[in-house]
C-alpha cells in the first residue's frame, strides 16, 4: 500500500473529506452520501437529446409536466447538441412542482469546473432537492473534435471533480447540496464515483452490470441506471428499434469495452449487433417482461432506474408510450 500523508479538503459542497492518497485510483473518503430520496423515487424517464430537440420549448415543458403528472420520479437528459443543459434543466424545473431533474453534462463541453458547480448550486437553491448533476468525460471522437485531449479520462475526471469541489460559490448556498453522479461504466470510474462523487449513472448496461457496480460502490453511493425499453410484443419490431438505438454507440470504444466486460463477444458487436446484444440491453415484450427487467436492476442494487422509451416516431408517439408504461412501471 502506498504511503502518503493524509490531507483534508473542504469542498464547495460544504463537506470535509479525508483522502489518504490523492494519486490512488480508489481513494477512501470519510463522508456522508445523499439519501436516495434526493432522486425523487425509483422509476424515472431518460430522454435523449434526439427526442427533446425536435420539441419546441413550450412543448418540451408540457412533456415535463405530463411526466410529473404520470407519477415518474424524475426526468433525466444528456447534453449533446441543442439546448444548453442547465438552462434546459431550469425550464423543466420551472414547468413542474415536484419532479426531480437530472442533467448529464460532459466536462469537455463546459468552460472550467466552476460553471457546473455554480449552476448546480443555483438550481438546488431555487428548486430544493429537485436537481441532480450528472458528469461524464464523453467519448474520444467528441472530445478530440472539440480540440481537447482524451489520453487519460480517469485522471481528467479526478482533477475536474477536485476543481469543482474547490470552486467557491459566493452566494447563499442551498439547504441541501445537489448530488453529483458520474457517468461510469468501468470499475475504475465506478471507484471514482464512490470516492469523489455521490454515485454512478451507468448507461446501456445489464442487471448483471448493476450488481457488479453496486459491489464496487458499496452501501451509500447512489446508483442510477439507464434501461432502454421497446414497448412492443413483436420481436422483429423490438430488434429493429434496439438496433437503431444501439447503432451510434457501436462505434464508441467506451461502450464496446463495457459490453465486452459484461460478457458479450466481439461477434455480438459486429455489424449491426447480434440479437443477443439487442435483447441484453433493450427490454421488450409483454408488460410483465418489461417490469421484470426493471425489477432486476432494483434487485441488483439500483436506487433508481431511468427508463428510456425507444420510438422512431414523432414526439406525441413517445408521450403515448410514457402513458402506456406508467401503470406498468409505477403501479
Amino acid at each position: 500500500m502506498l504511503a502518503a500523508a493524509t490531507f483534508a479538503l473542504r469542498s464547495a459542497k460544504g463537506e470535509r473529506m479525508t483522502d489518504t492518497d490523492p494519486q490512488r485510483e480508489g481513494e477512501t473518503l470519510q463522508r456522508q452520501y445523499p439519501d436516495p430520496s434526493m432522486l425523487g423515487g425509483e422509476v424515472s424517464l431518460w430522454i435523449a437529446s434526439s427526442a427533446l430537440n425536435p420539441m419546441p420549448a413550450p412543448q418540451a415543458k408540457e412533456a415535463a409536466a405530463e411526466i410529473e403528472e404520470l407519477g415518474y420520479a424524475a426526468l433525466w437528459f444528456g447534453e449533446a447538441q441543442g439546448r444548453e443543459a442547465f438552462t434546459n434543466a431550469s425550464m423543466f424545473l420551472c414547468a413542474t412542482s415536484r419532479l426531480v431533474v437530472g442533467a448529464l453534462v460532459h466536462i469537455s463541453s463546459v468552460v472550467g469546473a466552476r460553471r457546473p458547480n455554480t449552476a448546480a448550486m443555483t438550481l438546488a437553491g431555487a428548486y430544493p432537492e429537485r436537481f441532480v448533476l450528472g458528469v461524464g468525460v464523453s467519448h474520444r471522437p467528441m472530445v478530440e473534435m472539440r480540440g481537447h485531449d482524451y489520453s487519460s479520462p480517469l485522471s481528467t475526471m479526478r482533477s475536474y471533480l477536485k476543481d469543482m469541489r474547490q470552486a467557491r460559490f459566493e452566494a447563499v448556498p442551498p439547504e441541501h447540496d445537489p448530488p453529483w453522479i458520474l457517468a461510469a461504466l468501468g470499475p475504475r470510474m465506478l471507484e471514482l464515483s464512490r470516492d469523489l462523487a455521490d454515485g454512478a449513472h451507468p448507461y446501456l448496461v445489464t442487471p448483471q452490470h448493476t450488481a457488479g457496480a453496486r459491489e464496487i460502490l458499496g452501501e451509500g453511493p447512489l446508483l442510477v441506471v439507464e434501461q432502454a425499453v421497446a414497448p412492443t410484443r413483436e420481436r422483429e419490431e423490438a430488434l429493429r428499434l434496439a438496433r437503431s438505438h444501439l447503432s451510434p454507440y457501436m462505434r464508441l470504444p467506451n461502450y464496446r469495452n463495457s459490453w465486452l466486460r459484461q460478457g458479450f463477444s466481439e461477434e455480438d458487436l459486429s455489424g449491426d449487433g447480434s440479437d443477443r446484444l439487442a435483447d441484453g440491453l433493450v427490454a421488450w415484450g409483454s408488460e410483465s417482461d418489461i417490469h421484470k427487467r426493471v425489477s432486476e436492476h432494483f434487485s441488483a442494487g439500483a436506487d433508481q432506474v431511468c427508463v428510456q422509451v425507444l420510438t422512431d416516431g414523432p414526439a406525441e408517439g413517445l408521450r403515448e408510450r410514457w402513458r402506456y408504461l406508467a401503470p406498468v412501471l409505477l403501479g
